[in-house]
């Protein structure tokens, strides 16, 4: 088995071969797209299914609607429709015929061009506040709260696997209100079950905090997002929650009567993650041999690979397995047990290495003579002998410990990479030779945050929740009063 470039020689190069070669995705023949192998997709259930139970828990119901977008309709909210503008697939015609000239090939026919021409979905706001306006009448119509699980297209041109692709899955929250204060706590509630989910179940600690004007959702009047750090020192957007005022109400006119009797336009919020947090998970936890996955997320959390010579041999230490394995399945822990004799132990080891099974049971007819097994935790790649009547028991408050230990590693790698900065010399430092979160004053102006990233390529990522008090000091660019603390970071 070919080894992985290392991190250290090309973070790139690692990042997309363990990609392919871990059996999580690959190229398509679409340019820009992706195909999910099952042991990736196996990943993305999991965090689908949680993300889903939580949505389901604070109230909201799932839906579907449709993949294209009138262009009317998409041109409805200005600054929505410019914001997309730039990476919109546009559907022209609907039907192909065949090329008199070149027998066999097909050619698009030009009498059958749209009416109307359709965008394929970039985000879903125009076509669900379209088919809102018929949904409210009244303020007992309201609250509204939807999440579709979707595809979206932008059609990108600088790609990579999960981290940026022309069509990727996602899902996307569409929620109305009678309030605005209601929409406000809607899109701060969504922000904290993203920031729940990727810390307590990715292992992945983020900063909460709001987007600058300049970067946050096109037609939001305010976006809150969650900020992740790669081991590379760079910044990753792993959620974001949108309060988007009514802008979109007044954009489609839905309106509602009020307990007053007056018509008011709805209070509007839209939140979304996607496959983008596949990236987040690989480049966050693992290493150069290959995949570390926390175990609440790890489609095989244990494995156990039989080392026998003999059939009986591998019948005896079936017979032991099974015994343990029952026991760690009615825990809801799900076991593989490898007894393919196709391939050999050690390259098993390494396989399940690559794939990030965060436990692995090594066990032979010398370790059933001793009444223990030989346990290898993938965070750590430590090795211990577990007593066979204690397995169940130790194995199940040693996956506890690789989800805390992954969580307090990569927490150690976040809070050593935020380092305060008072001058635009120690700014730049940071930004080209450590990398990470560098904590600045900002002055709130559009032209400073422009020329400090047209100079450093470091944007700023949020204005933390936690710094969100007024700031005495100076914009170390500007020199202007500071408005705010934020975070500066090259990002993806």
């Amino acid at each position: 088995m070919a080894k992985l470039t290392t991190r250290t020689e090309d973070y790139s190069k690692w990042y997309n071969e363990l990609v392919v070669k871990a059996n999580l995705a690959e190229n398509s023949k679409v340019r820009g797209s992706m195909v999910i192998k099952p042991y990736g997709y196996a990943i993305w259930e999991k965090l689908q299914a949680e993300l889903d139970k939580r949505f389901k828990e604070t109230g909201h119901q799932n839906a579907y609607f449709p993949l294209f977008v009138p262009k009317s309709l998409f041109e409805a909210e200005e600054k929505n429709a410019e914001g997309f503008a730039k990476e919109c697939a546009v559907v022209t015609h609907y039907r192909l015929k065949n090329d008199p000239d070149n027998k066999g090939k097909l050619i698009v026919d030009p009498d059958a061009k749209l009416e109307e021409e359709l965008i394929v979905r970039p985000t879903s706001e125009a076509i669900i506040w379209s088919t809102y306006k018929n949904w409210i009448q009244s303020y007992r119509d309201l609250p509204i709260l939807i999440n579709q699980w979707a595809n979206v297209v932008r059609w990108e041109m600088r790609t990579r696997l999960f981290l940026r692709t022309a069509e990727f899955l996602w899902q996307e929250g569409h929620t109305a209100h009678e309030t605005k204060e209601e929409a406000i706590a809607e899109a701060e509630q969504m922000q904290n079950v993203y920031a729940d989910v990727v810390e307590n179940f990715m292992a992945i600690p983020v900063v909460k905090g709001r987007k600058s004007d300049s970067e946050r959702f096109a037609g939001a009047d305010d976006t809150y997002t969650i900020e992740a750090l790669m081991q590379d020192g760079k910044a990753l957007q792993a959620g974001t929650s949108h309060f988007l005022g009514q802008n979109f109400a007044k954009a489609f006119d839905v309106k509602f009567a009020s307990k007053e009797g007056k018509q008011e336009y709805v209070w509007a919020t839209s939140w979304g993650v996607s496959t983008r947090l596949m990236g987040a998970l690989i480049m966050t936890h693992s290493d150069d041999l290959g995949l570390v996955l926390p175990p609440k997320l790890a489609p095989i959390q244990v494995v156990v690979v039989p080392i026998y010579k003999t059939e009986e041999q591998l019948q005896e230490i079936r017979q032991v397995v099974e015994q343990f394995s029952s026991e760690l399945k009615a825990k809801g822990i799900s076991i593989k047990f490898d007894d393919d004799d196709k391939t050999k132990p050690g390259w098993k080891f390494a396989e399940y290495e690559l794939k990030g099974v965060p436990v692995r049971i090594a066990i032979g007819p010398k370790d059933l003579e001793k009444g223990h097994v030989e346990v290898a935790r993938r965070d750590t790649l430590e090795k211990q002998f577990i007593t066979l009547d204690n397995v169940s028991n130790e194995v199940e408050k040693l996956l506890e410990d690789i989800q805390t230990n992954l969580f307090q590693r990569a927490l150690n790698y976040r809070d050593e990479h935020i380092t305060e900065v008072s001058t635009f010399d120690e700014f730049k430092s940071v930004v080209e030779n450590k990398g990470g979160f560098v904590s600045a004053l900002w002055d709130g102006t559009e032209e400073t945050e422009e020329a400090v990233k047209t100079e450093t390529k470091a944007t700023i990522r949020c204005i933390p929740l936690a710094f969100e008090t007024p700031t005495e000091g100076v914009d170390i660019y500007s020199g202007k009063p500071a408005k705010y603390r934020v975070l500066y970071a090259k990002a993806y």
